[in-house]
């Protein structure tokens, strides 16, 4: 009999400015491979979804955003490239001052799954272009927008 896929807590962040979404594409790695991908990562024990977020903002693309509120949670299945089912909290946040024309590099030097350190690139697209994020990341845009237009 088969196991079940391990159940990971996780978080997603939306940074949306000024109609644009911050995003990254890792440098290193191909895009056919990573895919376009927001700030995301793991919960850690003890840590609540909300620190999770900020934190991983912060250490994914060196740069602190305001979290506004939480949009909801998914269940992903990463299999095949994983055998683990992701429950992705996700968050909603403002970046004052953003200039939507810069690039940056970021990254991390230990990375949790392991191996060498790995750097990206951070930038932004328009929100009507998100239907491009990998791996389920835009999976509660729409929920997303449609709250920002119910208000």
């Amino acid at each position: 009999m088969r196991q079940r896929p391990r159940e990971v807590q996780k978080v997603v962040c939306y940074v949306v400015h000024d109609g644009h979404l911050l995003v990254f594409t890792h440098d290193d790695t191909p895009i056919t491979r990573t895919g376009i991908q927001v700030p995301a990562g793991s919960i850690r024990a003890g840590e609540s979804p909300e620190d999770a977020a900020i934190r991983e903002l912060s250490e994914e693309t060196g740069r602190h955003g305001q979290l506004v509120r939480g949009v909801g949670t998914q269940r992903y299945d990463l299999r095949p490239a994983r055998d683990e089912v992701a429950v992705r909290h996700y968050f909603r946040f403002s970046m004052t001052n953003a200039d939507l024309t810069e690039r940056w590099t970021a990254g991390e030097t230990d990375p949790s799954h392991g191996g060498g350190s790995i750097t990206w690139t951070c930038w932004w697209i328009p929100l009507t272009d998100a239907h491009v994020l990998a791996a389920g990341f835009g999976g509660l845009l729409g929920v997303m927008l449609d709250e920002a237009t119910d208000q």
